[in-house]
């Protein structure tokens, strides 16, 4: 991420190779934490893979996915309208690493699907899953969920950082209050999507106008 960041432009077998890194990687990741989750003893239930309160799941999904969507098209909407209030930072990351034709755009909805998918597991399954069985206290568990993701987003910038964090508890929050990872697993692939493919369209044909958006990946 950083090497593409210093780059003035990636290419698109840059951004396709990203993608693809991503994808290979976060499941490697996914599979040795389950692999240590089974070593900790740990269930399905624990790590949030499961679906205690059918209801109130699905409804917390569609009502937490809803504002997740609204809050990210009202922030593409004001910063399309106000190019100058957006950080530099995510300004960079929004024109090198968004795809920009149909084939970056499938592979994109892949990659947005590994990492809704792998994140959670890792911060809201077994990370939060290990605070709350090493503190036995909720609230240690969501604010260590989320501190380390926000410190997983470090390349994002002090901004992004105190963005994913706020998100982060939400995230864990939601998953005590449930007992799973569907709510914040949707809403995390609502967030992706929707910056991922409408940002590039409302930047384009506007030199120096262009968007930000709330990333979670």
């Amino acid at each position: 991420m950083r090497r593409l960041m210093a780059q003035e432009k990636t290419t698109k077998r840059d951004r396709l190779r990203l993608y693809a890194s991503t994808v290979v990687s976060q499941w490697l990741v996914v599979s040795i934490i389950l692999w240590r989750a089974k070593v900790h003893r740990l269930s399905l239930a624990q790590l949030g893979l499961a679906l205690p309160h059918v209801t109130l799941a699905i409804g917390v999904t569609v009502a937490l996915s809803a504002l997740i969507l609204t809050n990210q098209l009202l922030s593409l909407r004001q910063l399309a309208l106000h190019p100058s209030e957006a950080p530099g930072m995510m300004t960079q990351m929004a024109a090198r690493i968004f795809p920009q034709d149909t084939t970056e755009r499938a592979a994109f909805v892949a990659v947005v699907t590994t990492v809704a998918i792998c994140e959670e597991i890792i911060y809201r399954g077994f990370v939060q899953a290990l605070f709350q069985e090493w503190g036995g206290v909720a609230v240690l568990a969501i604010l260590g969920s989320g501190a380390l993701f926000a410190i997983a987003h470090l390349y994002q910038g002090p901004r992004g950082v105190g963005a994913t964090f706020v998100v982060g508890l939400v995230f864990s929050a939601i998953r005590w209050w449930t007992g799973t990872l569907l709510p914040p697993v949707i809403s995390h692939f609502v967030a992706d999507i929707t910056v991922g493919i409408l940002a590039p369209s409302k930047s384009r044909g506007q030199p120096g106008r262009t968007t930000t958006y709330i990333a979670y990946a």
